[in-house]
């Protein structure tokens, strides 16, 4: 008997999966998934867990999504138990119910459905799950796409699972994402009693002109896809508390959100001119998250928009907004890539929640888009 996505969703909630545990969330789909005929791959690398599923052949439509969530903080702060899912007002609350447990939920709900009507249908149906895409993002995604490159095994279309809605399920859907990198820059000085500045070298009060330069360069003014590259500091950090002692060095962490005008090495070179002009003994140090991707119009967005406005009446707004996602390392195959899930507005927060029935929407869209596409 199939169960409803809410019940799903619940029993997947249930499990704490800190990324990047998963601790039996993907067991629970996967039993699922090959009850439905699918043909599951473990890749499971460390304490990531991933796995890559299909069922028949040709032109590939590929659900992809993560069962890892943020750690929930202190559970004194929430109504209820972060990992013991409750429904109250016809909300389901619960740590990862809307990013991104129901859309997993909801994914496998809408292919059971599916099946169920189209047995024998176009193409091939597929899953690529992770547990890691909250934390590294190193063992996750990235190692079953390259692992189904070096087998020569492509995806055409992938629908992401991100929790790309604003206030209503399909109104906003991401068709690309800001590429990320981050610096992380020490400026050294000298230490020194505070009361004898000439004796000492102040890091800080050399660093915080060219903190200033360096949020001033002007990197791009993005395009009709992108909002303009931006420069922020995440972290800065001097000295020991002690209010008598000059510190012998200034930690500043950059990150940088950057569009397809720009190249991460532009970056590096623009940031590390102003370093070198200023003539200051500096380290540092660079993170590179990923490129940008954008998915211009083509066959998967123009059947994701029909689905959306066969139940909304209304078209999505296109996207480039946020944070990264596994979306990026799927693009790496040319694939066509849409995220598509639920409303944001409480994702990472305490008391986390999604409406029971913007699960059964989403669950609904998802069929659509498998009808129109695989049969």
């Amino acid at each position: 008997m199939i169960c409803s996505i809410t019940q799903l969703a619940q029993k997947l909630i249930s499990i704490p999966s800190i990324s990047p545990k998963d601790l039996g969330c993907q067991t629970i789909i996967i039993k699922r998934l090959r009850a439905m005929g699918f043909t599951v791959k473990e890749i499971n690398i460390n304490d990531t867990k991933n796995f890559w599923a299909f069922r028949g052949t040709g032109k590939t439509l590929t659900f992809a999504g993560h069962t890892d969530v943020v750690s929930p903080g202190q559970n004194k702060d929430w109504d209820t138990h972060p990992f013991k899912p409750e429904i109250r007002n016809g909300f389901l609350f619960g740590r990862g119910s809307s990013d991104m447990k129901g859309a997993l939920a909801a994914m496998v709900i809408a292919c059971e459905r599916f099946i169920d009507q189209f047995p024998n249908h176009k193409g091939r149906l597929s899953f690529l799950v992770t547990s890691d895409e909250e934390s590294s993002a190193v063992n996750g995604t990235i190692k079953v796409i390259e692992y189904l490159m070096s087998k020569n095994d492509f995806i055409d279309y992938c629908l992401v699972g991100e929790p790309s809605s604003t206030s209503v399920v399909g109104d906003v859907i991401k068709n690309g994402r800001r590429g990320s990198i981050t610096a992380n820059l020490t400026i050294y000085g000298i230490q020194g009693h505070i009361a004898y500045p000439d004796l000492a070298d102040n890091p800080i009060h050399k660093g915080l002109p060219i903190i200033l330069k360096i949020l001033s360069i002007k990197l791009d003014n993005g395009n009709v896809f992108f909002s303009p590259t931006s420069i922020n500091i995440a972290n800065i950090h001097a000295g020991d508390g002690t209010s008598n002692i000059i510190p012998g060095s200034l930690f500043v962490q950059f990150n940088v959100r950057f569009s397809t005008e720009i190249s991460e090495k532009e970056i590096q070179t623009k940031i590390v001119n102003v370093l070198n002009k200023n003539n200051i003994d500096y380290s540092i140090k660079w993170l590179f998250s990923g490129k940008p991707f954008l998915t211009k119009e083509g066959l998967l967005i123009e059947t994701v928009i029909q689905s959306i406005f066969n139940f909304n009446k209304k078209k999505p707004i296109l996207s480039t907004s946020g944070g990264t996602s596994d979306g990026r390392f799927i693009a790496l195959m040319g694939s066509e890539v849409v995220e598509l899930g639920l409303v944001n507005n409480t994702i990472h927060k305490i008391n986390e929640c999604v409406k029971i029935s913007d699960l059964q929407l989403l669950s609904s869209m998802y069929e659509d888009v498998m009808k129109k596409l695989l049969t």
